[in-house]
């Protein structure tokens, strides 16, 4: 992305875009494991529209966003339109924006909150080549009626097994949210994952 999209157009009705993509990310984080349009692509965006709109509705000049790859000018696009700060490092971040998983992820370098302050951690977006297809797991928890199969695509071989690490800190740890194309799925610190037979 060339300098001059650093100013590449951001949502068209700012107060009810946002609203709906917000009602969207509640809506997927209170019924884990389940797909939520959010919204389609943005022009100049080299993102997906659930991740771009996500972004833009979120964050502020309070929530330092971490960028994995802060290359094609999009921490200046965000900047110019919400406000929001680059995060240096991992740790400083509100939200981290994460669109080549594959090259690796620690989840224990998010900030996990504090017992006492469990709020104060990162909410971790990650935009996959697919929301289904991939190997399949049971999601069990609260927003989960009796149980939710997902099957994500694109995720590091060692992701499950950080993410038992993370759920075992409740009520610390980071929230999750898989973005591809204009749908969003979410992951909150409090579901169970269980590998199935054969999986």
């Amino acid at each position: 992305m060339t300098a001059a999209s650093t100013l590449a157009a951001g949502l068209v009705d700012g107060v009810h875009e946002s609203q709906q993509a917000f009602r969207a990310l509640l809506d997927a984080l209170a019924r884990p494991g389940q797909a939520r349009w959010v919204g389609e692509a943005l022009p100049g965006v080299a993102l997906g529209g659930a991740l771009a709109r996500l972004l833009l509705c979120l964050s502020d000049d309070e929530t330092p966003v971490w960028w994995q790859q802060p290359d094609a000018g999009l921490p200046q696009w965000l900047r110019f339109h919400t406000g929001a700060t680059l995060a240096q490092r991992p740790e400083q971040a509100a939200f981290a924006v994460l669109t080549g998983i594959q090259q690796g992820l620690a989840l224990a370098d998010f900030a996990a909150g504090s017992t006492e302050s469990p709020e104060f951690s990162c909410t971790l977006l990650i935009e996959l080549p697919s929301l289904s297809g991939g190997p399949e797991l049971e999601w069990r928890g609260p927003g989960i009626q009796t149980q939710q199969r997902v099957a994500l695509q694109g995720l590091p071989i060692d992701f499950w097994s950080q993410w038992q690490v993370n759920h075992a800190a409740f009520p610390q740890g980071v929230d999750i949210v898989f973005t591809c194309g204009e749908y969003a799925l979410g992951l909150p610190r409090t579901t169970r994952v269980r590998r199935l037979e054969g999986v």
